[in-house]
């Protein structure tokens, strides 16, 4: 049995577990249950990366998309919220 065959059922599986983590962003309405399970998605594409065999790919891929993006958009829906109330009270 070769490397190759032993990885095919495990890439399907990150395959489809990619799919459905994508299908979950999608689906998710509220903005900051959003952030959550887009990471959630960045962790299952950091996976597929890293049995593609791509670390670099995944290590930048686990920093974007799990600590970097989600800080962004936090940081942007806490402002936005922000001035939102400061124009209600005047």
């Amino acid at each position: 049995m070769t490397v190759l065959a032993t990885l095919a059922p495990l890439q399907g599986l990150v395959f489809v577990m990619a799919a459905l983590a994508a299908t979950a962003v999608v689906f998710t309405r509220r903005p900051l249950r959003q952030i959550v399970v887009n990471g959630v998605y960045g962790l299952v594409l950091t996976v597929v990366f890293f049995v593609l065999q791509a670390p670099d790919v995944a290590l930048s891929m686990l920093v974007v998309s799990t600590i970097a993006y989600p800080v962004i958009v936090l940081a942007a829906v806490v402002r936005v919220r922000a001035r939102r109330r400061r124009r209600e009270e005047e």
